[in-house]
């Protein structure tokens, strides 16, 4: 498909892979010394730097399961930057802080028309559907230092393989955090 614009998926796992439990809990990774709390904390450019990421998008893509685990989220993350919500049941004005798209080329056509430059990619399903239409350019995860045993597995089956260049790795109080580039041949 057709583009200008980088896309950037920047998510934290356990250590064994999973971005959440079964039933969706991801507790493990929102208690005070989680993931998130330190994202922001590791130094700028580096692997790992939310705060920098977030400068270089200028929208955030997400599948349906994840904009549902926001909206149990104390408030709205998102007010900065235009989000986009991947489904194919979301009614188009379920929300007035998002725009529907029901396919991945209705996404993709709709950040070209908005002229995009870059797109936070985020969610498990949603990461791996444009991993398999070649829509991901660099990839940013976050381990974080729990083994969860089982769970929602970031990556499922793909296509083809998706290979990756290493950029940059950053630790800090317990947590790695890995940078790489999708190689294209």
């Amino acid at each position: 498909m057709e583009r200008q614009w980088r896309g950037v998926v920047f998510i934290a796992t356990s250590v064994d892979g999973f971005i959440a439990r079964k039933d969706d809990d991801i507790g493990w990774l929102t208690d005070p010394d989680s993931t998130i709390s330190h994202m922001a904390e590791v130094g700028a450019g580096a692997a790992g730097d939310y705060d920098e990421m977030r400068k270089r998008v200028d929208h955030l893509v997400m599948g349906r399961g994840t904009y549902e685990k926001v909206l149990t989220f104390d408030a709205w993350p998102f007010d900065n930057i235009p989000v986009v919500v991947l489904s194919t049941s979301l009614p188009q004005d379920a929300d007035t802080r998002v725009t529907v798209a029901r396919s991945v080329a209705e996404c993709v056509e709709l950040l070209n028309e908005r002229r995009s430059t870059g797109v936070y990619i985020d969610g498990g399903k949603t990461i791996q559907a444009f991993l398999d239409a070649d829509l991901v350019d660099e990839i940013t995860i976050t381990r974080a230092p729990v083994l969860i045993g089982s769970g929602i597995p970031l990556f499922g089956s793909l296509q083809h393989d998706v290979r990756l260049s290493l950029r940059a790795v950053a630790a800090k109080e317990g947590y790695l955090h890995a940078q790489y580039e999708v190689v294209r041949p």
